[in-house]
């Protein structure tokens, strides 16, 4: 299951309490105290991995705790150190404090650690009160409570190139055919129910990442169709690619399509139609001899100042073409 938006509470552990001992041993007259420290309580911290491409572990466990520290003893022996607990995320999740906008951190590459929440500090034993005057203290401390967070984590994909269009116009198709991915494929509206990302192999030293954002429809970003919930996922990429279907069986207006969408992206995010974009006139293959719709498209490409490529996902046609001009477009 895929899940990129969640709430986890953090508990770290409480910190072991401090030990009150006097010395008795035969031999040892007035042994004096002895009681040991407690020890720390263990920390939670959140790691990236980038083997990990969703947050469902925390869907079914919302609340982690890590143990606490054990109590001092005698003999000034200090208590265990509580285990540390450690909660790996995937790269691109977004960490901030419950119902807060600030942004505590982002996990932008694989292996970078933070501090999630601080165990508790261990209590001192009476044997850490002796002094000049005071030779035979009955005191100790209890230990500190670990801290407790509420967190929200919310995971923004990483992908160099974005496929955005409506539903059925061909971008699994797409990417099942560029890369590795294998998303569910069917000729219905929001087919894809998640985002799909695929490595595409440019040669042997170059690729890039290219992810399919499903359920983008007019009224996207009011939360209409499934495109809300994915939006943001194209907020990472450096590249956006339009696909619309040119086939005379869509019953669509691919024109009008282009600009619908391009509405529902700058109406979620200003900043991202500002973006290199490419357009790209899917379905050429079930093309009769009219090829006005197809025309129409490199009208508008042309008329919007961006790189056009006519493809056919289904049958490999154009797709070669369009990967390195992508690569070359990534390199700038």
């Amino acid at each position: 299951m895929f899940i990129d938006q969640v709430k986890v509470t953090l508990v770290a552990g409480y910190g072991g309490r401090g030990c009150l001992s006097f010395r008795r041993e035969k031999g040892v007259p007035r042994g004096g105290p002895d009681g040991g420290r407690g020890g720390d309580g263990g920390s939670i911290y959140l790691i990236s991995d980038e083997n990990i491409n969703s947050l469902t572990y925390f869907r079914y466990k919302p609340i982690n705790k890590a143990s606490r520290g054990a109590h001092g003893e005698g003999a000034k022996r200090y208590g265990k150190r509580g285990e540390d607990l450690v909660l790996k995320v995937p790269v691109g999740t977004v960490v901030r404090e419950d119902n807060k906008k600030e942004i505590l951190f982002d996990f932008t590459r694989s292996g970078q650690k933070i501090l999630a929440a601080k165990g508790g500090k261990g209590g001192l034993g009476n044997a850490a009160f002796v002094s000049s005057t005071n030779r035979a203290p009955r005191i100790y401390e209890e230990g500190e409570s670990g801290e407790e967070r509420k967190l929200a984590l919310e995971l923004k994909l990483i992908a160099d190139v974005g496929l955005v269009g409506f539903p059925n116009v061909g971008k699994s198709t797409l990417i099942s055919k560029v890369s590795a991915a294998r998303p569910v494929i069917a000729d219905y509206p929001f087919t894809t129910l998640i985002p799909n990302l695929g490595v595409v192999d440019v040669d042997e030293f170059k690729s890039f990442v290219i992810a399919d954002i499903p359920g983008l429809i007019k009224g996207a970003h009011l939360g209409h169709g499934l495109g809300i919930q994915f939006l943001k996922h194209i907020e990472r990429t450096k590249i956006l690619a339009h696909i619309v279907d040119v086939s005379p069986y869509s019953q669509r207006n691919p024109r009008e399509d282009y600009f619908i969408i391009k509405k529902e992206i700058e109406s979620f995010n200003k900043e991202l139609i500002k973006r290199p974009q490419i357009l790209i006139a899917n379905k050429i293959d079930m093309l009769d001899n009219n090829k006005t719709r197809l025309a129409a498209v490199r009208q508008l490409a042309q008329r919007q100042g961006m790189p056009f490529f006519a493809i056919s996902a289904l049958e490999e046609k154009g797709l070669e073409q369009l990967i390195y001009a992508i690569s070359r477009e990534l390199q700038k």
